[in-house]
């Protein structure tokens, strides 16, 4: 499989990689718990959908997949902010 075909894989509308705009956040978070309470799915899985390869494919998130990561995302920060208003 050749880097560029996977790289374009990758790319959002803007040209960014969804791994590129989650950089800020990607060490904060465990992406394991997130890919099994969210997708019911492995770390394994989730870190491959971020790097645009899964099952050997070149196939990172699918829209609903993103749109659904999102969401996710969403949710926890959701949890984390009201878990600090409690402090």
């Amino acid at each position: 499989m050749s880097e560029i075909v996977m790289e374009k894989a990758t790319r959002t509308a803007d040209g960014t990689t969804i791994k590129e705009r989650m950089q800020d956040i990607l060490l904060d978070i465990s992406w394991r718990a997130l890919a099994r309470r969210y997708f019911g799915k492995s770390s394994s899985w989730i870190y491959h959908k971020m790097d645009g390869i899964y099952s050997g494919s070149n196939s990172g998130f699918t829209a609903q997949e993103q749109a659904e990561l999102k969401g996710a995302l969403y949710e926890l920060a959701d949890r984390i902010r009201r878990c600090a208003d409690t402090l």
